[in-house]
């Protein structure tokens, strides 16, 4: 059984702002506003939310292998 890392730091390709926060085990987190600069974040393509493109942790899914929301 793998641990779950529940805190990532989201960091903005925009303006560079990082806030931590508590990701969702039960869904995926399509859309994030960057307290910084208002800018909505979206899941690169490819990845399933925007923990897995722009955290330092990806989502409970993926850590588990398993399939993700997306």
């Amino acid at each position: 059984m793998v641990e779950l890392q529940l805190q990532s730091a989201l960091t903005c390709p925009e303006c560079g702002h990082q806030a931590t926060e508590t990701m969702p085990t039960t869904a995926c987190q399509f859309f994030y506003d960057c307290r910084g600069c208002g800018t909505v974040l979206r899941p690169k393509a490819g990845d399933c939310c925007v923990f897995c493109s722009y955290g330092t942790a990806p989502c409970p899914p993926i850590q588990q292998r398993a399939p993700c929301c997306g």
